[in-house]
C-alpha cells in the first residue's frame, strides 16, 4: 500500500427507535467502528443524527425535554465520549453527525470529522434543509427540520487528513446536500478527494403525496453521489441510517463511489452493515487533471449571465 492509498468504510446503522437509550445506540456505534477496524479501515464514516432517531419526524415544543435531549452541547461530551475513546484506542478516524445545540443557543444538524488521534479536523453544519418549518395538517409522516435547525452558517469547508491517511482533501456534506450540486463544487473547487456525507433519508415523499417509492428514492440517493463524485473528480462515501424507525422508513443504499463515479462497495441491508474500499486518492488526478481541470475549463463569467437570465422578472 502506498502512502496515498486509504481503507475506508461505510458504517450504516439500522434504524434507532424513540425509545432507545443513548447507551444502547453508543454500544452499537463502537461495535461498528471495531468491526470496521477489524477489516483495517483507518477512516469510518457513520450517518447524520447518528446518536438519536430521527426526531425531526416528531412535532415537539423547542423547550421539550426529549428535544432537548436530542442535542449535544459541546463535542464530544459524556455521552458520546466511549465512541472517540474507542477510536483512539485503534487509531481509527471518524466522521459523525448529530444535532449540535451551541453555547449560545444556536441549534444546527451538523457533521464532524474526528482524526485517528481522537481530535476533531473539522466541522460542517448542513446547509441544504429539507422540510417545513412548521407542522403540517394531515399529513401522516412530518419533515420537520425547518424548525428545529438554523441553516449551517459554515459554508463548505475542506480540510486535509493526517499523513497516516496520505493527506487528504476531505470534505463534509449532510444528507439533503447531496441532492444539490452546489455543495460538491463547492468542495470540488478547493480540490476535494473524499467528500463524506452521512444521511436519513425517507423511504417515502416526505413533502406529502405517492409520488416516490423506496426503490425510486434510494436510486436517486445513489445516483446523486454517483454523478457528483464524478463531475468533481472526488470519492465520495454516503452512509444511511436505515430501516424502520417506530413506523417511518428509511432508505439504505449506503454506497463509496469512486471518482470515476462507480460504485465499489454497496450495502445489501437496512440493518447495522459496514462496507469497505481501499481509497486511491491518485485515482483523482484524471479527472482533475483532464476532463474537470477546473481552471482550463471552467467559464464562470457566463455561468453569471445564465442565473441572471433565468432568475429575471419576465416580460410584461
Amino acid at each position: 500500500m502506498n502512502s496515498r492509498r486509504l481503507i475506508v468504510a461505510g458504517a450504516q446503522m439500522g434504524p434507532t427507535q424513540r425509545a432507545d437509550s443513548r447507551a444502547r445506540t453508543m454500544a452499537r456505534l463502537v461495535a461498528l467502528l471495531e468491526a470496521a477496524a477489524a477489516q483495517g479501515a483507518k477512516l469510518v464514516v457513520f450517518p447524520e443524527l447518528a446518536f438519536t432517531t430521527f426526531f425531526p419526524r416528531w412535532p415537539m415544543e423547542r423547550d421539550a425535554p426529549e428535544l432537548v435531549a436530542s442535542f449535544e452541547p459541546a463535542m464530544p461530551n459524556p455521552q458520546v465520549q466511549p465512541l472517540f475513546d474507542r477510536a483512539r484506542e485503534l487509531g481509527i478516524g471518524f466522521y459523525v453527525g448529530y444535532a449540535e445545540l451551541t453555547p449560545d443557543g444556536h441549534r444546527f444538524n451538523s457533521a464532524v470529522t474526528v482524526g485517528p488521534d481522537g481530535r476533531i479536523l473539522f466541522k460542517y453544519r448542513k446547509v441544504h434543509l429539507p422540510g417545513s418549518d412548521r407542522v403540517k395538517d394531515g399529513q401522516k409522516y412530518q419533515q420537520l427540520e425547518k424548525m428545529y435547525f438554523e441553516y449551517g452558517d459554515l459554508g463548505f469547508p475542506v480540510a486535509r487528513g493526517p499523513e497516516a491517511w496520505g493527506r487528504p482533501v476531505l470534505g463534509m456534506l449532510v444528507c439533503n446536500d447531496r441532492r444539490w450540486p452546489e455543495g460538491w463544487r463547492c468542495l470540488g473547487l478547493q480540490g476535494v478527494e473524499l467528500v463524506m456525507v452521512g444521511y436519513n433519508s425517507a423511504a417515502y415523499d416526505p413533502n406529502g403525496g405517492e409520488g416516490e417509492s423506496a426503490e425510486l428514492r434510494t436510486f436517486h440517493s445513489i445516483l446523486a453521489a454517483q454523478s457528483n463524485a464524478y463531475m468533481n473528480a472526488t470519492w465520495a462515501v454516503a452512509v444511511a441510517k436505515a430501516g424502520d424507525e417506530d413506523g417511518a422508513g428509511l432508505i439504505g443504499g449506503s454506497c463509496i463511489v469512486d471518482p470515476n463515479g462507480v460504485v465499489v462497495a454497496q450495502a445489501r441491508t437496512l440493518a447495522d452493515e459496514v462496507i469497505i474500499a481501499e481509497v486511491d486518492l491518485d485515482a483523482c488526478r484524471q479527472g482533475k487533471e483532464k476532463m474537470f481541470n477546473f481552471a482550463q475549463h471552467r467559464r464562470p463569467q457566463h455561468y453569471r449571465r445564465i442565473v441572471d437570465q433565468v432568475g429575471a422578472t419576465p416580460p410584461a
